[in-house]
């Protein structure tokens, strides 16, 4: 049976939704100790592209990607229609058929969308998540995290970029970097800086960047309601944002100086 593993998520809870069979975990494996101390290596933007690329294939071997003609991933490709080349970027999008409340972008402009997060929000509120996603890949906060990932943790003897294109990673290392990258964490100015881009897509894409802030809204409900302690390890990410209520004031603030009314709940 496939091992799964948690990759980054930036800015959501996680929570148990039912209709959903497999949720994320991280991987628990100890790494060994007969590891080598850290040493100072340096890898260029295109190594940490080429390992990422190869993190990303690995990651959709060993989770459940739903088919294209699943309807989650029906309703994904049709929320992203106009977004597989954006801003200077090619993106490519999937969903994954888990419980877990959450969505990550990489550095190759790979962005996952979870199913628990599909059956929470509204096609406009995840537009909204994946507007954040796509600023943290703009504005390099993905490729800077995942490269720390990689210094950080038991690749760091493995991928130097001495002699040229670091070699490919095994699965036993890939699954340790999954470990590092689910403890990766963005600055609060990332984080502001990447909602800012969020609600300008969403704007660009002729939908209401209120939702946006209803977006936030449903996360902080579920981390009051107690959604963190009955889901996977993923949900302590949520407890790395304790400025959500600022972040959708922020948002709540910015749509009503632009003049746009709040959408009726529906």
């Amino acid at each position: 049976m496939k091992k799964q593993f948690l990759t980054v998520a930036v800015c959501l809870a996680t929570a148990a939704f039912s209709g959903v069979q497999a949720q994320i975990k991280l991987n628990t494996k100890t790494i060994g100790a007969g590891l080598k101390a850290a040493k100072a290596v340096t890898l260029s933007d295109e190594e940490v592209i080429e390992h990422t690329r190869e993190y990303v294939t690995w990651m959709d071997a060993n989770n459940p990607v739903a088919p294209a003609t699943h309807p989650l991933a029906k309703r994904l490709q049709k929320l992203v229609a106009n977004l597989g080349s954006y801003d200077g970027m090619s993106m490519n999008y999937k969903v994954y058929l888990v419980k877990d409340v959450n969505a990550f972008a990489c550095a190759d402009g790979s962005v996952r969308v979870f199913a628990g997060l599909l059956d929470l929000m509204t096609d406009q509120e995840v537009l909204g998540v994946i507007g954040h996603e796509i600023g943290h890949v703009k504005h390099k906060d993905s490729r800077d995290a995942f490269r720390t990932a990689l210094l950080s943790s038991a690749l760091k003897d493995g991928v130097s970029s001495q002699g040229g294109t670091g070699a490919a990673l095994s699965d036993s290392q890939l699954g340790d970097l999954g470990q590092a990258v689910a403890n990766a964490s963005f600055s609060r100015a990332q984080e502001s800086s990447a909602d800012g881009y969020g609600y300008e897509l969403l704007k660009a894409q002729k939908v209401n960047p209120w939702y946006m802030a209803s977006a936030f809204g449903k996360l902080q409900k579920l981390s009051e309601e107690g959604g963190q302690s009955k889901a996977s390890k993923g949900a302590q990410l949520f407890s790395s944002h304790p400025d959500t209520e600022k972040r959708m004031a922020v948002v709540t603030e910015r749509a009503t100086k632009d003049g746009f009314a709040k959408p009726v709940a529906k």
